[in-house]
Formats: C-alpha cells, structure tokens, sequence
C-alpha cells in the first residue's frame, strides 16, 4: 500500500501541476526550473527537450516517469505532456500555456497475479496558469472550466477489455487553486483548492461473466486546504526516511452534498445501492508525530436491495464520524494515540423495525453511538522503513507497548436503554505474568445504565430473549453493578489496583 499512496499523491499533484517556490519578478526559466526541481524531488524521472526564445521557454516531448512498485510488485508510472510553454508577461509574472489533454501510463505486475496496463486521458478544459514571485517563494494560480480524468485503456494479462467491460470517468467543474509555495531547508507548499462538482462513473463486468460492478456518483461545493513540508532530497520510495528528513501533510477536502448509486452482481448475489447525504469532511494529515484521520459526513440517507434479504433495507444518520491518531515512527518516548467513532440520531425504516417489532413495543427514537479512546504507546519498530517492516513481517514481533488506554467517552442510546462511560488504565510492561502474558492494568472505568431492566423485561415479552437467559443477565447486573441515583439505573466501577486485584464497586472479584 505504501507505494500505492505515494504514487496517488505525486501523480495528482502532477497533472495538475502545483509546483512549489510568492511577490517579486519572476522569469520563465526559474519557473520551470523550480517545476522541474519540485518534480524531481517528489520522485519523478524528467526526460524533454527545451528551447528558449525571448522571454518563452518551450518544454517539448515532456514525459515524467516513476517506479512506485515494492516487494510484492513491479509498478511504473509515465505522464506524458507533450509541449508545455512558460511565457513571461512583462509585469514580473509568467503564464504557464498546459496542453489540453495529457495521457497517463499505469502498468502494474504483481509477483503473484495477473498483469495489468491502464491508459488514462487527462482532459483540461481552458486552462489558465500563472505564476508570480521570486526564485523562492512562487504564488501559482490556476482555472479550468472543467478537469476529467478518463479510463482509455486497459490491458489486463494481454487482453484488450472495452468499455463494454471496463470504464471509468471522473470530472470536476468550476476548478482552481491557487498554491503558495517557499524554497528554504525545505520547500513549504500552502493550497486553496475548489470545484463547483464532481461526477464519477465506475463499471466493471468480469470478462467470465461472474458478476459486475455499476457505480455512478456527484458531489458539490468540494473544496481543499492544506499543505506542507517536502524534502529537498529524499527517497520518495520509503515514507520513514522523508519524515526523517522533515516530511510533513495536512490537508482537509470539503463537500456540500454528494449522492451515489451502484448496483453489483456475483456469485454471492446481487442488489443496489443508493445513498444521499448533506455533505461532508476528510482530513488527512502525516508528520512524524503520527497520521491523523478524520471523516465526517451529515445527514446519511442509505437504502439497499438485496436478493438475499426480502425487505429493502432503508436507514438515516444525522452525522456519521471516525477519527484516529496513529503514531508511525520508532520512539523510546511514549506516543499519543486515539480511536473515534460516532453515529448520530440514527433512524431504522419501519420495514426494519416490523422484520422484529411488529407490534411496535420497543421505542423507535433516533439512536447514538458514540466513543472516543485516547492513550500512550511505544512503537518498537519503524514499521514504515521498507526493511524494518519486512523483519517485522517475517518474526513476527509485537510492533510496540501500550502504556495507557483511557476511555474518555462512551454513550449508547437506543431502544429506550442508555449506557455511558468514561476512565483509564495505565499498563505495566514489566509484569506480564499477573494477567498472563498481558501487560498488567492499573485503573478503572465508571459505567452507568438507564433503562437496561425495562429494555430486558421488553425483549423476554416479545419472545426476543428467553426469560433463562435475562435472569443470567439480571444476575451479572447484580455482580457488577449498584443502583443509581434515579429509577431503573444502575452504576460500575470496574478497577485494577496495584496488587493486580480485579475490583467492582470495592467488592474484589478476582
């Protein structure tokens, strides 16, 4: 995956061009020089021929290559622009004249698997580019009425499939950007990107006739903000050593609405899908402090038929979310981490709810999930290291220690029943005899539950759970819980304590 990634991140910036180097005169030849350097650096071999006129630098047979494959596979990729002209203005800025269609080349061979060569078209419509400033800090702003990125070709193990079999299309309208870049011990890149909307087109049909893929979509208002650090000199090819030598990203993608609808069919079954919602948030960041993750989407409405199932299945979220703190690099200090995920005011159609509530006894409120965890850890290994992760792979080694896990929020509201939670537990690497063979915890968590007897005396009267086994649950409620401060509440704390005793509420239970 890593080499994936790195080759998704270069090309994109690639294509469209956002070079690096923002408020004096500027020459064409610096600029492409800058552009060449920027290329260079983000692991790209540039072969073309230049000639220069004047004040225009013509760049001709301009073809950009790279190796992103790793063990597991060959990849390579080659972008070809053709001509691409830097002309100077007169009043210290230079326009940048990109052709109207370029063409990517994807050839891709697993060590174990079927070869596949992808040709993708890369159309700009009317694209206007300038750049400004000085040798060192160059403003870069960009407009096309539209950008489409086409699936041309694909040859898969020496068969040529066809549309027929294999098409793809993405298309972006109302496109710019304007990119900020300065030339230091690092080149620092600031980006405001926005599209007015994005359509996509996915198909698929196995050539065998085992199933098919049907996946068309949109989505509005997108807009981008981020940036960072880029190496001057790195090894494109192993993430470890760019974040050793400054490599830093963050970026967060925007959208107002976005829709989709896909329909698919195998040996597993068939069905369609089509879903709305109100828009969304996707952050990504890399430093080496860690990789952060988060997703944010509002008002979900989802609705599925499958074959297998005799309903169609329908439901509604007011916010979807997941967030998560991953540390990347070996460390003998602790490191932070973190893990979220939440469901809001989340609604089953009646359909559902009748498949095992027909009589309506249970309360159909919108439901919530929601939990948070945080904590410190030591990464053992450089896991993003090529070599380091191979070892790891190959011993088999734990990869590193927990130190702390703290739940620092739980909430489950649903079917008239409400659990909350929060606490901690720090981690003794040195004992791992008392909890055999798991380091040994110190802390608690504080539990309390509204409405648990009611939802059990519920589901035995719908002949959902039989009356043996609510009274085991009614028991276990009883062994760790005491009554809380209103009616049908219950209260824990569950705790470790430095002898290794298991407690709840005081009362020792290992």
């Amino acid at each position: 995956m890593p080499c994936i990634s790195r080759f998704a991140s270069t090309t994109a910036l690639a294509v469209v061009m956002p070079a690096t180097a923002a408020l004096a005169d500027v020459t064409a030849a610096q600029v492409w020089s800058d552009w060449k350097g920027y290329m260079t650096s983000a692991g790209y071999d540039i072969t073309a021929s230049e000639t220069t006129s004047g004040g225009t630098v013509t760049v001709s047979d301009l073809k950009m290559a790279m190796d992103f494959g790793d063990d597991t596979m060959d990849a390579t990729t080659e972008i070809d622009f053709e001509t691409i002209r830097f002309v100077e203005k007169g009043d210290g800025s230079v326009s940048i004249e990109l052709p109207a269609q370029s063409a990517i080349q994807i050839a891709l061979e697993p060590n174990n698997g079927d070869a596949v060569d992808l040709t993708l078209d890369y159309t700009q419509d009317t694209p206007v580019m300038s750049a400004t400033g000085d040798p060192d800090e160059i403003t870069y702003t960009y407009a096309a009425n539209a950008l489409t990125m086409r699936l041309a070709n694909v040859n898969f193990n020496g068969v040529i499939l066809t549309e027929q079999v294999a098409k793809m299309e993405f298309s972006f309208k109302d496109v710019s950007y304007v990119t900020q870049t300065k030339l230091g011990d690092l080149r620092n890149i600031v980006q405001d990107m926005s599209a007015s909307a994005m359509d996509y087109t996915v198909f698929f049909k196995d050539p065998a006739g085992e199933g098919l893929l049907d996946v068309s979509g949109a989505m509005e208002g997108l807009t981008f903000t981020g940036g960072g650090d880029l190496p001057l000199e790195t090894d494109p090819a192993d993430l470890n050593a760019m974040l050793n030598d400054g490599f830093a990203f963050q970026g967060t993608f925007n959208s107002t609405s976005g829709q989709y609808q896909a329909s698919f069919d195998g040996p597993d079954g068939s069905g369609t899908i089509n879903s709305v919602s109100g828009g969304g948030t996707l952050g990504v960041g890399m430093t080496p402090d860690g990789l952060t993750y988060e997703a944010r989407q509002t008002d979900v409405n989802l609705n599925m038929l499958l074959t297998e199932l005799p309903l169609p299945i329908s439901f509604m979220a007011a916010q979807t979310g997941f967030d998560m703190l991953l540390p990347l690099q070996k460390s003998d200090d602790e490191q932070g981490f973190g893990l979220g995920i939440a469901l809001e005011d989340f609604e089953m159609a009646d359909t559902l709810w009748g498949l095992f509530d027909p009589t309506g006894q249970l309360p159909r409120d919108p439901a919530t999930l929601v939990v948070e965890l945080s904590g410190k850890a030591k990464v053992l290994f450089d896991f993003l290291d090529p070599t380091q992760a191979a070892l790891l792979e190959t011993t088999g080694a734990a990869p590193g220690e927990l130190n702390a896990l703290t739940l620092e929020k739980l909430e489950l509201d649903a079917v008239g029943a409400r659990l909350t939670g929060d606490g901690g537990f720090t981690f003794d690497n040195g004992d791992l005899l008392t909890f055999d063979g798991m380091p040994r915890p110190l802390g608690g968590v504080n539990l309390s539950l509204v409405g648990g007897n009611g939802l059990i005396n519920k589901l035995v009267s719908m002949g959902l759970l039989p009356e043996e086994q609510a009274m085991g649950a009614r028991m276990m409620m009883g062994l760790f819980a005491v009554p809380g401060d209103g009616e049908d509440s219950l209260k824990s704390r569950i705790e470790v304590n430095e002898q290794g005793h298991v407690l709840a509420n005081g009362q020792r239970l290992r």
